[in-house]
Protein backbone atom coordinates (compact mmCIF):
# COMPACT_ATOMS: atom_id res chain seq x y z
CA UNK A 1 0.00 0.00 0.00
CA UNK A 2 1.44 3.40 -0.54
CA UNK A 3 0.39 6.16 2.05
CA UNK A 4 0.64 9.82 2.54
CA UNK A 5 0.53 10.87 6.12
CA UNK A 6 -0.49 15.00 5.96
CA UNK A 7 1.94 17.46 8.50
CA UNK A 8 5.60 17.42 9.65
CA UNK A 9 5.90 17.21 13.46
CA UNK A 10 5.95 15.06 16.14
CA UNK A 11 2.64 13.73 15.84
CA UNK A 12 3.12 12.50 12.65
CA UNK A 13 6.32 10.52 12.92
CA UNK A 14 4.69 8.69 15.95
CA UNK A 15 1.84 7.84 13.62
CA UNK A 16 4.32 7.02 10.60
CA UNK A 17 6.36 4.98 12.52
CA UNK A 18 3.12 2.87 13.97
CA UNK A 19 1.64 2.58 9.99
CA UNK A 20 5.58 0.79 9.34
CA UNK A 21 4.66 -1.78 11.65
CA UNK A 22 2.14 -3.28 9.01
CA UNK A 23 3.82 -5.27 6.14
CA UNK A 24 1.13 -4.46 3.98
CA UNK A 25 3.31 -1.33 4.07
CA UNK A 26 4.88 -0.26 1.17
CA UNK A 27 5.65 3.64 -0.05
CA UNK A 28 5.15 5.98 2.29
CA UNK A 29 5.07 9.69 1.92
CA UNK A 30 4.76 12.86 3.61
CA UNK A 31 3.96 16.79 3.27
CA UNK A 32 6.26 17.90 4.11
CA UNK A 33 7.75 15.99 6.94
CA UNK A 34 11.05 16.56 9.01
CA UNK A 35 14.46 15.51 8.80
CA UNK A 36 13.77 12.67 11.47
CA UNK A 37 10.71 11.68 9.07
CA UNK A 38 12.90 11.55 6.26
CA UNK A 39 14.61 8.64 7.49
CA UNK A 40 11.51 6.47 6.98
CA UNK A 41 9.38 8.15 4.30
CA UNK A 42 9.46 9.97 1.55
CA UNK A 43 9.30 13.89 2.18
CA UNK A 44 7.12 15.56 -0.28
CA UNK A 45 7.39 19.78 -0.31
CA UNK A 46 4.15 20.92 -0.13
CA UNK A 47 2.52 22.87 2.76
CA UNK A 48 0.04 20.86 4.58
CA UNK A 49 -2.60 23.71 3.96
CA UNK A 50 -2.23 23.06 -0.19
CA UNK A 51 -4.97 20.88 -0.48
CA UNK A 52 -5.38 21.15 -4.44
CA UNK A 53 -1.31 20.26 -3.88
CA UNK A 54 -2.10 17.33 -1.99
CA UNK A 55 -5.19 15.93 -4.05
CA UNK A 56 -3.02 16.74 -7.63
CA UNK A 57 0.04 14.65 -5.80
CA UNK A 58 -2.21 11.65 -4.29
CA UNK A 59 -4.08 11.07 -7.82
CA UNK A 60 -0.94 11.47 -9.83
CA UNK A 61 1.21 9.22 -7.56
CA UNK A 62 -1.56 6.47 -7.19
CA UNK A 63 -1.95 6.94 -3.49
CA UNK A 64 -3.99 4.08 -1.30
CA UNK A 65 -4.65 6.24 1.65
CA UNK A 66 -4.16 9.78 2.72
CA UNK A 67 -3.70 9.97 6.51
CA UNK A 68 -4.69 13.95 7.60
CA UNK A 69 -3.58 14.74 11.44
CA UNK A 70 -3.07 18.68 11.48
CA UNK A 71 -6.05 20.65 12.32
CA UNK A 72 -6.18 23.72 9.78
CA UNK A 73 -6.22 21.29 6.56
CA UNK A 74 -8.87 19.34 8.61
CA UNK A 75 -10.87 22.22 8.99
CA UNK A 76 -10.18 23.35 5.92
CA UNK A 77 -11.91 20.76 4.32
CA UNK A 78 -9.30 18.32 3.06
CA UNK A 79 -10.50 14.88 3.75
CA UNK A 80 -14.08 16.41 1.15
CA UNK A 81 -11.79 17.38 -1.46
CA UNK A 82 -9.96 13.52 -1.29
CA UNK A 83 -13.06 12.08 -1.31
CA UNK A 84 -14.65 13.91 -3.82
CA UNK A 85 -11.39 12.86 -5.85
CA UNK A 86 -12.29 9.29 -5.32
CA UNK A 87 -9.55 8.85 -3.10
CA UNK A 88 -9.59 7.25 0.44
CA UNK A 89 -8.74 9.39 3.42
CA UNK A 90 -8.74 9.06 7.02
CA UNK A 91 -9.79 11.93 8.82
CA UNK A 92 -12.98 14.17 9.88
CA UNK A 93 -14.48 16.17 6.68
CA UNK A 94 -15.17 19.91 7.28
CA UNK A 95 -18.17 19.56 8.64
CA UNK A 96 -17.52 17.48 11.81
CA UNK A 97 -14.01 19.42 11.37
CA UNK A 98 -15.76 22.23 13.28
CA UNK A 99 -16.39 20.89 16.87
CA UNK A 100 -11.99 22.15 16.87
CA UNK A 101 -11.94 25.15 14.07
CA UNK A 102 -14.96 26.92 16.06
CA UNK A 103 -14.97 27.12 20.23
CA UNK A 104 -18.17 29.16 19.83
CA UNK A 105 -19.72 25.85 17.75
CA UNK A 106 -17.99 23.29 20.62
CA UNK A 107 -19.14 25.23 23.68
CA UNK A 108 -23.15 25.25 22.46
CA UNK A 109 -23.21 22.02 21.13
CA UNK A 110 -21.86 20.58 24.84
CA UNK A 111 -25.14 23.29 26.27
CA UNK A 112 -27.84 22.10 23.58
CA UNK A 113 -26.66 18.42 24.47
CA UNK A 114 -26.03 18.53 28.22
CA UNK A 115 -22.59 17.23 27.78
CA UNK A 116 -21.09 18.72 31.13
CA UNK A 117 -18.66 21.58 30.52
CA UNK A 118 -18.02 25.16 32.15
CA UNK A 119 -20.47 27.77 31.64
CA UNK A 120 -19.31 30.21 29.03
CA UNK A 121 -20.69 33.03 26.83
CA UNK A 122 -19.90 33.99 23.28
CA UNK A 123 -19.47 37.15 22.04
CA UNK A 124 -17.81 39.02 18.79
CA UNK A 125 -18.03 42.62 19.97
CA UNK A 126 -14.77 43.61 22.51
CA UNK A 127 -16.84 46.02 24.46
CA UNK A 128 -19.56 43.57 25.64
CA UNK A 129 -17.26 40.58 26.17
CA UNK A 130 -15.46 43.53 28.66
CA UNK A 131 -18.94 44.15 30.31
CA UNK A 132 -19.65 40.96 30.81
CA UNK A 133 -16.00 39.78 32.65
CA UNK A 134 -16.49 42.63 34.89
CA UNK A 135 -20.38 42.18 35.60
CA UNK A 136 -19.10 38.06 36.56
CA UNK A 137 -16.18 39.74 38.67
CA UNK A 138 -14.99 36.28 39.20
CA UNK A 139 -10.92 35.11 38.32
CA UNK A 140 -9.26 33.54 36.81
CA UNK A 141 -11.28 33.65 33.99
CA UNK A 142 -10.47 31.83 30.69
CA UNK A 143 -10.50 33.54 27.64
CA UNK A 144 -10.73 31.56 24.49
CA UNK A 145 -10.18 32.71 20.63
CA UNK A 146 -12.63 31.30 18.63
CA UNK A 147 -10.74 29.46 15.88
CA UNK A 148 -7.26 28.07 15.04
CA UNK A 149 -4.75 29.29 17.12
CA UNK A 150 -2.00 26.66 17.04
CA UNK A 151 -2.86 25.54 20.25
CA UNK A 152 -2.40 28.91 21.94
CA UNK A 153 -5.72 30.63 21.73
CA UNK A 154 -6.08 30.14 25.72
CA UNK A 155 -5.39 33.06 27.96
CA UNK A 156 -6.23 32.79 31.88
CA UNK A 157 -6.72 36.48 33.37
CA UNK A 158 -5.99 36.58 37.22
CA UNK A 159 -7.56 39.93 36.89
CA UNK A 160 -9.75 42.13 35.56
CA UNK A 161 -6.77 44.10 33.94
CA UNK A 162 -5.25 40.74 32.43
CA UNK A 163 -9.19 39.99 31.25
CA UNK A 164 -9.22 43.43 29.70
CA UNK A 165 -6.07 42.88 28.22
CA UNK A 166 -6.72 40.01 26.97
CA UNK A 167 -9.85 40.12 24.98
CA UNK A 168 -8.01 43.18 23.12
CA UNK A 169 -5.11 41.43 22.45
CA UNK A 170 -7.61 38.67 20.70
CA UNK A 171 -10.13 40.83 19.01
CA UNK A 172 -8.92 43.99 18.86
CA UNK A 173 -4.87 43.37 18.20
CA UNK A 174 -5.49 40.30 16.42
CA UNK A 175 -2.52 38.52 18.17
CA UNK A 176 -4.03 35.19 16.64
CA UNK A 177 -5.36 36.67 13.55
CA UNK A 178 -9.10 35.74 12.33
CA UNK A 179 -9.24 33.37 14.86
CA UNK A 180 -10.13 35.88 17.32
CA UNK A 181 -13.14 37.48 15.80
CA UNK A 182 -15.34 35.89 18.64
CA UNK A 183 -14.13 35.34 22.30
CA UNK A 184 -15.38 32.20 24.41
CA UNK A 185 -15.21 34.14 28.01
CA UNK A 186 -15.40 30.81 29.85
CA UNK A 187 -15.28 29.92 33.84
CA UNK A 188 -12.32 28.55 35.28
CA UNK A 189 -12.27 24.77 36.34
CA UNK A 190 -10.20 23.49 39.11
CA UNK A 191 -9.18 19.79 39.13
CA UNK A 192 -7.17 17.68 37.23
CA UNK A 193 -6.91 17.69 33.41
CA UNK A 194 -6.89 14.30 31.57
CA UNK A 195 -6.73 13.89 27.67
CA UNK A 196 -8.62 11.13 25.87
CA UNK A 197 -8.30 10.74 22.48
CA UNK A 198 -10.50 8.06 20.76
CA UNK A 199 -11.02 6.76 17.45
CA UNK A 200 -14.42 7.34 16.38
CA UNK A 201 -16.69 5.89 12.80
CA UNK A 202 -19.62 7.62 13.62
CA UNK A 203 -21.03 4.86 15.05
CA UNK A 204 -18.99 3.55 17.63
CA UNK A 205 -16.29 5.43 20.11
CA UNK A 206 -13.66 3.45 20.93
CA UNK A 207 -11.48 5.43 23.96
CA UNK A 208 -7.65 4.98 23.46
CA UNK A 209 -5.89 4.83 26.70
CA UNK A 210 -5.49 7.96 28.26
CA UNK A 211 -2.77 10.50 29.39
CA UNK A 212 -1.77 14.24 30.60
CA UNK A 213 -0.17 16.95 28.86
CA UNK A 214 1.73 19.96 30.10
CA UNK A 215 1.12 23.06 27.91
CA UNK A 216 3.28 26.10 30.02
CA UNK A 217 7.25 26.47 28.86
CA UNK A 218 8.36 26.39 32.26
CA UNK A 219 8.37 23.99 35.30
CA UNK A 220 5.52 24.20 37.76
CA UNK A 221 3.45 25.33 35.06
CA UNK A 222 4.86 28.39 34.46
CA UNK A 223 4.92 30.88 31.71
CA UNK A 224 3.13 30.93 28.29
CA UNK A 225 0.74 28.07 27.08
CA UNK A 226 2.92 26.29 24.22
CA UNK A 227 1.49 23.35 21.93
CA UNK A 228 2.97 20.90 25.09
CA UNK A 229 6.06 20.08 26.37
CA UNK A 230 5.43 17.17 27.34
CA UNK A 231 2.91 14.45 28.38
CA UNK A 232 2.47 11.22 29.91
CA UNK A 233 0.24 7.85 29.84
CA UNK A 234 -1.67 6.48 31.43
CA UNK A 235 -3.19 8.93 33.82
CA UNK A 236 -3.09 8.40 37.48
CA UNK A 237 -6.40 9.35 38.30
CA UNK A 238 -8.21 7.95 34.98
CA UNK A 239 -9.66 4.74 36.58
CA UNK A 240 -12.33 2.34 35.05
CA UNK A 241 -15.58 4.51 37.19
CA UNK A 242 -14.27 7.37 35.57
CA UNK A 243 -13.98 5.96 32.60
CA UNK A 244 -17.22 4.31 32.29
CA UNK A 245 -18.45 8.17 33.96
CA UNK A 246 -17.06 9.97 30.09
CA UNK A 247 -18.40 7.16 27.88
CA UNK A 248 -22.22 7.73 29.44
CA UNK A 249 -22.21 11.49 29.36
CA UNK A 250 -19.14 12.42 27.66
CA UNK A 251 -17.92 10.51 24.64
CA UNK A 252 -21.02 8.75 23.34
CA UNK A 253 -23.19 11.78 23.90
CA UNK A 254 -20.79 13.56 21.65
CA UNK A 255 -20.63 11.43 18.87
CA UNK A 256 -24.26 10.83 19.00
CA UNK A 257 -24.85 15.20 19.11
CA UNK A 258 -22.42 15.40 16.23
CA UNK A 259 -25.10 13.01 14.14
CA UNK A 260 -28.09 15.04 15.12
CA UNK A 261 -26.42 17.91 14.32
CA UNK A 262 -25.68 16.02 10.62
CA UNK A 263 -22.06 16.34 10.86
CA UNK A 264 -21.07 12.59 11.70
CA UNK A 265 -17.41 12.36 12.63
CA UNK A 266 -15.21 9.96 11.76
CA UNK A 267 -11.33 10.45 12.57
CA UNK A 268 -9.53 10.46 15.90
CA UNK A 269 -11.32 13.40 18.27
CA UNK A 270 -9.72 14.37 21.63
CA UNK A 271 -11.07 14.79 24.40
CA UNK A 272 -9.30 17.53 27.09
CA UNK A 273 -10.72 16.89 29.85
CA UNK A 274 -11.47 18.08 33.49
CA UNK A 275 -11.96 16.09 36.77
CA UNK A 276 -13.56 18.35 39.02
CA UNK A 277 -15.24 18.15 42.53
CA UNK A 278 -18.49 17.70 40.80
CA UNK A 279 -17.55 15.54 38.13
CA UNK A 280 -15.96 15.07 34.93
CA UNK A 281 -16.37 17.73 32.33
CA UNK A 282 -14.76 18.86 28.78
CA UNK A 283 -12.25 21.72 28.67
CA UNK A 284 -11.78 21.37 24.64
CA UNK A 285 -12.53 18.86 21.45
CA UNK A 286 -9.84 18.30 19.23
CA UNK A 287 -10.97 17.00 15.43
CA UNK A 288 -7.28 15.34 15.44
CA UNK A 289 -4.72 13.12 17.28
CA UNK A 290 -3.11 15.68 20.43
CA UNK A 291 0.44 16.85 19.69
CA UNK A 292 2.37 15.56 22.29
CA UNK A 293 -0.33 12.98 23.67
CA UNK A 294 0.23 11.29 20.93
CA UNK A 295 4.07 10.17 21.47
CA UNK A 296 2.75 9.21 24.51
CA UNK A 297 -0.11 6.91 23.71
CA UNK A 298 1.34 5.38 20.45
CA UNK A 299 3.79 3.41 21.60
CA UNK A 300 1.48 1.81 23.96
CA UNK A 301 -0.88 0.53 20.88
CA UNK A 302 -0.66 -3.17 20.31
CA UNK A 303 -3.16 -3.07 17.43
CA UNK A 304 -2.14 -2.06 13.94
CA UNK A 305 -3.07 1.08 13.35
CA UNK A 306 -3.69 1.04 9.74
CA UNK A 307 -6.02 -1.55 10.18
CA UNK A 308 -7.78 0.61 12.88
CA UNK A 309 -7.55 3.60 9.96
CA UNK A 310 -9.52 1.41 7.89
CA UNK A 311 -12.25 0.21 9.95
CA UNK A 312 -12.61 3.94 10.68
CA UNK A 313 -12.97 4.42 7.60
CA UNK A 314 -15.68 1.55 6.83
CA UNK A 315 -17.52 2.40 9.53
CA UNK A 316 -16.90 -1.15 11.31
CA UNK A 317 -14.80 0.29 14.34
CA UNK A 318 -17.63 -1.90 16.43
CA UNK A 319 -15.69 -5.40 14.61
CA UNK A 320 -12.16 -4.40 16.17
CA UNK A 321 -10.71 -5.34 19.27
CA UNK A 322 -8.19 -2.77 19.87
CA UNK A 323 -5.53 -4.14 22.52
CA UNK A 324 -2.67 -1.43 24.45
CA UNK A 325 0.57 -2.34 25.98
CA UNK A 326 0.42 -2.01 30.53
CA UNK A 327 3.85 -0.32 30.26
CA UNK A 328 3.49 3.82 30.92
CA UNK A 329 5.41 6.25 28.80
CA UNK A 330 7.10 9.51 28.77
CA UNK A 331 7.07 12.19 26.26
CA UNK A 332 9.66 15.34 26.99
CA UNK A 333 10.10 17.87 24.38
CA UNK A 334 13.12 19.72 23.93
CA UNK A 335 12.67 23.03 21.93
CA UNK A 336 14.78 25.81 21.23
CA UNK A 337 15.43 28.40 23.45
CA UNK A 338 13.22 31.57 23.35
CA UNK A 339 10.24 29.48 22.35
CA UNK A 340 7.40 29.78 22.81
CA UNK A 341 8.53 33.21 21.52
CA UNK A 342 11.20 34.04 19.13
CA UNK A 343 14.35 31.62 19.02
CA UNK A 344 17.08 30.73 16.61
CA UNK A 345 17.10 27.88 14.07
CA UNK A 346 19.80 26.00 12.06
CA UNK A 347 21.37 24.63 15.23
CA UNK A 348 23.29 21.18 14.81
CA UNK A 349 21.68 18.62 16.80
CA UNK A 350 23.78 16.04 18.21
CA UNK A 351 23.40 12.55 20.59
CA UNK A 352 19.79 11.40 18.84
CA UNK A 353 21.61 7.74 17.99
CA UNK A 354 22.67 7.75 21.07
CA UNK A 355 19.61 8.01 23.13
CA UNK A 356 17.76 5.62 20.47
CA UNK A 357 20.38 2.76 21.52
CA UNK A 358 18.04 2.52 24.43
CA UNK A 359 15.09 -0.10 22.76
CA UNK A 360 12.87 1.30 24.73
CA UNK A 361 13.51 5.05 24.03
CA UNK A 362 11.91 6.38 20.60
CA UNK A 363 13.09 9.96 19.63
CA UNK A 364 10.35 11.40 17.72
CA UNK A 365 11.19 14.84 15.68
CA UNK A 366 8.99 18.18 15.21
CA UNK A 367 11.22 21.02 14.49
CA UNK A 368 14.13 19.61 12.20
CA UNK A 369 15.34 19.44 9.23
CA UNK A 370 18.63 17.93 7.43
CA UNK A 371 21.39 20.42 6.11
CA UNK A 372 24.32 17.86 4.22
CA UNK A 373 25.05 15.26 6.78
CA UNK A 374 23.62 17.33 9.66
CA UNK A 375 20.32 17.09 11.56
CA UNK A 376 19.62 21.05 12.73
CA UNK A 377 17.00 22.57 14.47
CA UNK A 378 14.49 24.49 12.30
CA UNK A 379 11.10 24.73 14.83
CA UNK A 380 10.16 25.78 18.41
CA UNK A 381 9.79 22.41 19.12
CA UNK A 382 12.20 20.08 18.00
CA UNK A 383 12.03 16.61 19.49
CA UNK A 384 9.74 14.79 21.75
CA UNK A 385 12.14 12.11 23.74
CA UNK A 386 9.30 8.98 24.85
CA UNK A 387 10.22 6.07 27.21
CA UNK A 388 8.67 2.80 27.97
CA UNK A 389 8.96 1.26 31.66
CA UNK A 390 6.58 -0.98 33.63
CA UNK A 391 5.65 1.77 35.76
CA UNK A 392 5.13 5.82 35.02
CA UNK A 393 8.28 7.37 37.20
CA UNK A 394 10.71 4.23 35.55
CA UNK A 395 9.36 5.70 32.08
CA UNK A 396 10.25 9.83 33.27
CA UNK A 397 13.46 8.28 34.60
CA UNK A 398 14.46 6.76 31.33
CA UNK A 399 13.06 9.47 29.02
CA UNK A 400 15.24 12.35 30.87
CA UNK A 401 17.91 9.97 30.83
CA UNK A 402 17.93 9.68 26.98
CA UNK A 403 17.30 13.55 27.17
CA UNK A 404 20.54 14.54 28.80
CA UNK A 405 22.50 12.66 25.87
CA UNK A 406 21.08 14.86 22.91
CA UNK A 407 22.27 18.86 22.77
CA UNK A 408 21.90 21.70 20.61
CA UNK A 409 22.49 25.50 21.69
CA UNK A 410 20.30 26.64 24.21
CA UNK A 411 17.97 23.51 24.34
CA UNK A 412 15.43 24.11 26.91
CA UNK A 413 12.75 21.25 28.20
CA UNK A 414 10.91 20.67 31.36
CA UNK A 415 12.72 19.10 34.49
CA UNK A 416 8.87 18.08 36.03
CA UNK A 417 6.85 15.96 33.25
CA UNK A 418 4.93 13.58 35.03
CA UNK A 419 5.89 15.14 38.56
CA UNK A 420 2.59 16.14 39.02
CA UNK A 421 1.06 12.22 38.22
CA UNK A 422 2.00 11.69 42.33
CA UNK A 423 -0.39 14.78 43.29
Amino acid sequence: MKLLVIGGGGREHAVIRKLRENKNVGTVYCAPGNGGIAEIAQCVPIKATEIDKIVAFAKENKVDLVVVTPDDPLVAGMVDALEAEGIRAFGPRKNAAIIEGSKAFSKNLMKKYHIPTAAYEVFDNAEKAIEYIKSQNTYPTVIKADGLALGKGVIIAESFEQAEDAVNSIMKDKIFGASGGKVVVEEFMRGREISVLAFCDGKTVVPMVSAQDHKRVFDGDKGPNTGGMGAYSPSPIYDDAMAKECMEKIFRPTMEAMNSEGRPFKGVIYFGLMATESGVRVVEYNARFGDPETQAVLPRLKTDLLDIFNAVIDERLDEMNIEWRDEAAACVIMASGGYPGKYPTGLAITGIEDAEKDENVFVYHAGTKNEKELCVTSGGRVLGVTAMDETLDKAIYRAYKAVKKIHFNGAHYRTDIGKDSNK
